[in-house]
C-alpha cells in the first residue's frame, strides 16, 4: 500500500480505493470525500500516516465513475489487470514518445509489451475486456487505442485459430498500426472542425508512415509492416492508401480494421462521447460487406457478443446488470450480474445475483445503458 501523509490531506479529497488508518481501521471508503473534521480527528489521535491502494480522483464524471467501477472490479485477478494494463500503457507511451522525437527504440521494448499483453489475454480474456469496456480509462489517446485494438485483434486471431507466430505478428501490427500518426502535424490531429482536403490527405498518409517506422526504424519484417500499411483498406476497394479490395488485403489488416473501428466507437475523446458497446456492435453489423471482411466481422461478433462483456444493461424488471459472459448460440441472452436490483439496492462488493438469461425466462434485456450514467446516480447519492 502507498502512504499518505496526514499533513498533506485537504478537505474534499477522494481516492479510488479505501483509505486505512491501520490494517483493521478504515478511515474513509473509496470515492468518499475527506472532511475537515476527519483530518482534525487524525491530528487529535496523533496519526501521521494513512495507507491506500488507490489514487486521488477529481470531480470529473469519468473519475467518479472509476471509483464506482473499482467497487465491482476488485478481485485479486482484476486488480492485477488494472496494474498490468497501467504498466503496459506507461511503457508503450515511452516507446511512442521516443518514436515521435525520432529517437532510437529497441524492438525488444515493443516485443515485451506484445508478449505480456498476449499472456494477459490468454489468462483472463473476459476480465481484460471488462476493464476496457466498463469505463476504467477516461479519455483515450493513441496508446490506449493501440493496446485496446491489439486486445480485440488477438481475441479474434485466437478464435480463428491462427498460429502462434501469426498471432504475435497480428498483435505487434495492431499495437503499431497507427504509429505513423506521429508524423502527421499536431495541429491537424488536434483540429476539432472539419478537415480540409489537403489535411485529410495528410492524415491518410499515416499508414505509409507506420509501414516505414515498423520496417525501417524498428526493423520488423514485411508481414508486420504490411498489416499496418493495409489497415485502412476497405473490403469494397474504397480504402487507402492503395485501394486494395477483398482478399488482396492481408488477413491481419482485415482483423485490425474491425478491431480499430470498434475501439474508435467506444473510446471517449475530448471532442465527443463514446458509444456504448451495444450501439458500436450494431454499427458494425450494418456494414453489409462494404468496409469489413464479412468472415472476420462474424468472428468478431462471436468473440464479443451483441452485448459485449462488461456492457451495462437494463432488464425488463428494471434491474441494472453487467454482462459477464456471452454465448455464440444465444447472443441476446448473456449471463449477467446484478449491479442495482429492481428495488434500487446497489451491490457495492460485486455480490449481486448472477442471472443466466438463457435459463431465466422471467426477465430479458430491455436496453443497453451508458455506463457513465451510473456514475451520475452514484454521485447524487
Amino acid at each position: 500500500m502507498k502512504e499518505i501523509a496526514v499533513d498533506q490531506l485537504k478537505p474534499g479529497q477522494r481516492y479510488s480505493r479505501p483509505i486505512y488508518i491501520d490494517a483493521d481501521s478504515l478511515f474513509v471508503p473509496e470515492g468518499v470525500a475527506i472532511k475537515e473534521r476527519d483530518i482534525e480527528r487524525l491530528r487529535k489521535w496523533d496519526v501521521t500516516v494513512l495507507r491506500t491502494e488507490g489514487e486521488p480522483i477529481s470531480d470529473d464524471p469519468q473519475a467518479a465513475f472509476n471509483a464506482f467501477f473499482l467497487r465491482a472490479f476488485n478481485s485479486p485477478t482484476q486488480r492485477g489487470i488494472t496494474r498490468m494494463y497501467g504498466a503496459l500503457k506507461d511503457r508503450l507511451m515511452e516507446c511512442f514518445g521516443r518514436i515521435r522525437n525520432k529517437e532510437s527504440v529497441e524492438q525488444d521494448a515493443v516485443n515485451r509489451v506484445v508478449d505480456e499483453l498476449v499472456k494477459l489475454i490468454e489468462a483472463s480474456p473476459n476480465d481484460v475486456v471488462q476493464y476496457m469496456l466498463y469505463g476504467m480509462q477516461g479519455e483515450t489517446g493513441e496508446v490506449e487505442n493501440a493496446l485496446n485494438t491489439a486486445v480485440f485483434s488477438a481475441m479474434v486471431g485466437q478464435k480463428m485459430q491462427i498460429s502462434r507466430h501469426h498471432l504475435l505478428t497480428l498483435v505487434t501490427a495492431a499495437v503499431l498500426h497507427d504509429i505513423g500518426m506521429v508524423r502527421v502535424p499536431e495541429e491537424i490531429l488536434a483540429k476539432k472542425s472539419a478537415l480540409t482536403e489537403d489535411e485529410r490527405r495528410q492524415v491518410q498518409t499515416h499508414p505509409v508512415h507506420s509501414y516505414k517506422i515498423i520496417t525501417k526504424d524498428l526493423s520488423y519484417g514485411e508481414e508486420v509492416g504490411r498489416a499496418a500499411l493495409q489497415h485502412q483498406e476497405r473490403w469494397d476497394g474504397a480504402g487507402y492508401p492503395r485501394r486494395l479490395k477483398g482478399d488482396a488485403i492481408c488477413l491481419e489488416a482485415r482483423i485490425i480494421s474491425v478491431a480499430d473501428s470498434f475501439v474508435a466507437m467506444v473510446s471517449h475523446k475530448p471532442y465527443r462521447t463514446s458509444m456504448i458497446g451495444y450501439t458500436a456492435m450494431r454499427n458494425l453489423l450494418s456494414d453489409n460487406g462494404t468496409r469489413f471482411d464479412p468472415a472476420v466481422l462474424k468472428v468478431f461478433i462471436q468473440v464479443l457478443g451483441i452485448y459485449p462483456i462488461g456492457s451495462i444493461v437494463l432488464l425488463s424488471d428494471s434491474s441494472v446488470c453487467r454482462v459477464l459472459e456471452n454465448r455464440s448460440n444465444a447472443p441476446l441472452k448473456p449471463i449477467v450480474k446484478t449491479i442495482i436490483d429492481r428495488d434500487g439496492h446497489e451491490y457495492i462488493d460485486d455480490n449481486g445475483a448472477v442471472i443466466d438469461l438463457a435459463e431465466d425466462k422471467s426477465v430479458f434485456i430491455a436496453r443497453a445503458v451508458d455506463a457513465n450514467s451510473l456514475a451520475d446516480k452514484h454521485r447524487s447519492r
